[in-house]
């Protein structure tokens, strides 16, 4: 059964077991993928499937992006780094798979690409190409903040105490000023890593559609009145999950990403979330691999599946020499001119 997300059938229910683990994916809440639709103009199909009795027993979103860059293609989902396949039971995962092979034909896309990580029914079928570039790296919370402490590495611990000590301050954001003052270290940060950024106005439809909910926290760290790193988290059921992080590189040596992420943790915890979701590492990238294992999380692969061919950035190794192209470019650029195209480009590379 095919049913765009905008067209439910009002007579049908959520499986429980579906429901469930969808309250926990911040990425298949429906403002998300009405934000994708709206924002970069996207068309947005939900595949489900349903039992006899109407109730809702999987569940699939795409989004079809059309790029000069990477072609046609179905991606589940743009800028969304796990995008779970939904079913009760792996009859509806293979009926959901189906579905979308099935789509990517008649569409005629480039390639068809599933964020959904680990999943035996998508490495079992001879159709997809399995990547295996990134993985996931998730925490475990408690009720204490200090059960997590003690589960953190000793360097870690100490660049939390040093940022302490020299008077780095933690604040949560709380106005449009803050979200452009934010979004200016996202565009350095994203420059030095030789990469394009997403726009201002993409922050601030996100502050505005999600941090009334309590769906969005973005901490800031200052030190003598000037802000020199930020990091946005996404909450969904009991989940929080890193979505967005800048610094200053000046002063790095303040330790400010480290206090950062602690006071996330310690909030997460006193606010009852059972998981803290660091999002998804390249593999390649060892330096923030390494970050995160010092926290005391744990390494979950992600690997993503494509049909009938590999395309788009996600499936570019950071490794490879179009990689390396496209960043030692882009870090080239003057800062002015690499805001505005960033801007201009973003929604060709989800």
């Amino acid at each position: 059964m095919l049913q765009s997300l905008d067209t439910y059938p009002s007579s049908m229910h959520w499986h429980h077991s579906i429901e469930q683990q969808a309250k926990n994916i911040f990425y298949y809440d429906e403002a998300w993928l009405d934000l994708l639709k709206r924002f970069y103009g996207y068309s947005t199909i939900t595949l489900i499937t349903a039992d006899k009795h109407d109730y809702i027993t999987g569940m699939l979103p795409l989004c079809l992006v059309q790029s000069p860059l990477t072609g046609k293609r179905l991606v589940s989902l743009p800028f969304s780094d796990h995008c779970p396949l939904l079913a009760a039971d792996e009859v509806y995962a293979h009926d959901l798979l189906e579905q979308a092979l099935a789509l990517s034909r008649r569409q005629k896309v480039r390639s068809l690409e599933l964020r959904c990580g680990l999943n035996p029914v998508l490495t079992q079928c001879s159709e997809l190409l399995e990547k295996d570039l990134y993985v996931s790296w998730l925490l475990q919370l408690g009720a204490d903040p200090q059960s997590v402490w003690s589960r953190l590495h000793k360097p870690v611990q100490r660049q939390i105490k040093k940022a302490q000590k020299l008077d780095v301050q933690i604040r949560s954001a709380q106005s449009r000023e803050d979200i452009a003052r934010y979004h200016q270290l996202h565009v350095r940060t994203r420059m030095k890593h030789g990469m394009p950024a997403q726009p201002l106005r993409f922050f601030l439809e996100l502050w505005e559609v999600f941090a009334h909910k309590g769906a969005l926290r973005m901490l800031l760290a200052e030190h003598k009145n000037t802000t020199i790193a930020g990091m946005i988290f996404f909450t969904a059921g009991t989940t929080i999950r890193y979505a967005y992080g800048a610094s200053d590189e000046r002063y790095l040596n303040l330790a400010p990403n480290n206090l950062l992420l602690w006071s996330a943790i310690s909030w997460g915890c006193e606010q009852g979330y059972c998981l803290m979701d660091l999002g998804r590492t390249a593999r390649a990238n060892t330096g923030l691999m390494e970050f995160k294992r010092r926290w005391g999380a744990d390494e979950e692969a992600l690997p993503y599946y494509y049909y009938p061919q590999c395309a788009g950035l996600a499936a570019t190794a950071e490794s490879s020499w179009k990689y390396r192209l496209l960043t030692g470019c882009w870090k080239r650029l003057p800062l002015s001119l690499a805001t505005a195209l960033g801007g201009h480009l973003y929604k060709y590379l989800g």
